[in-house]
């Protein structure tokens, strides 16, 4: 078990699981792309299902896939994998408050397994951290039921792309259904102005700077967006309290 027993007996971890149920499609249709692709890039079958579970980054792995295939060097790849994760440094930052309290090898699992799909899941169920120990038990029960059920959808799909890739062509575009479910998810926490600011600066940023390499666009956009939003945000408080 990746968790203690409490969180599945707790009440918020089903309740996190059925919130998250409807994304499992569009989750398990990037998963059963990105397994395809790791056949058909000419990985073998033990080390796609290898990479599947170690590295567990959908966009990291495609990213990585042409540089593995041209032969490009270890420290290119791995490169290009830390640059493209760099936002789950950005969801580390803000998740640490509702962990903190945890175990070390808790948090880690946590860290491990929290996804683009998970994070949005609970970050819009719990806009802030609490101190109280029942809500915080909550809190990572919560946590560890998006978790679950995003990894175990990517999991699945992604062996069974891997195991019958010559019989589902990458033509099929899969993986936009994932990309659906998080417009979704995103357009559903735009729930006050700081947000649709942050996600409209993101955005623009991200389209600006696309011929970055490395996808570095994304780290980009969402450094700036953090900035700014937090900027406006301290700025918005001291004007508060000068008043």
């Amino acid at each position: 078990m990746f968790f203690k027993a409490e969180n599945y007996r707790h009440p918020a971890f089903m309740e996190a699981v059925r919130d998250l149920a409807p994304q499992v499609p569009g989750v398990a249709a990037w998963g059963l792309m990105t397994g395809v692709a790791m056949v058909n890039s000419g990985l073998s079958v033990f080390e796609s299902i290898a990479m599947t579970l170690l590295v567990y980054a959908g966009s990291s792995q495609l990213a990585a896939l042409p540089l593995l295939v041209a032969g490009a060097p270890a420290w290119v790849i791995l490169a290009t994998g830390f640059c493209v994760n760099l936002r789950f440094m950005v969801f580390s930052l803000h998740l640490r408050k509702y962990l903190m309290h945890l175990p070390r090898l808790e948090r880690m699992v946590h860290g491990y397994l929290t996804a683009d799909m998970s994070y949005a899941m609970f970050t819009r169920r719990f806009e802030t951290p609490s101190n109280d120990p029942k809500d915080q038990m909550a809190q990572a029960a919560s946590l560890a039921g998006n978790t679950f059920m995003v990894w175990t959808s990517w999991i699945v799909a992604s062996f069974v792309g891997i195991f019958l890739a010559n019989f589902i062509p990458i033509s099929w575009g899969l993986g936009f259904a994932g990309t659906l479910c998080l417009v979704g998810i995103l357009c559903s926490l735009a729930s006050n102005r700081m947000r649709i600011f942050a996600a409209s600066v993101a955005a623009a940023t991200a389209i600006t700077a696309y011929h970055l390499p490395l996808k570095l666009n994304i780290v980009l956009a969402i450094g700036v967006a953090v900035i700014l939003s937090m900027s406006l945000e301290r700025f918005g408080k001291t004007r508060a309290g000068q008043a």
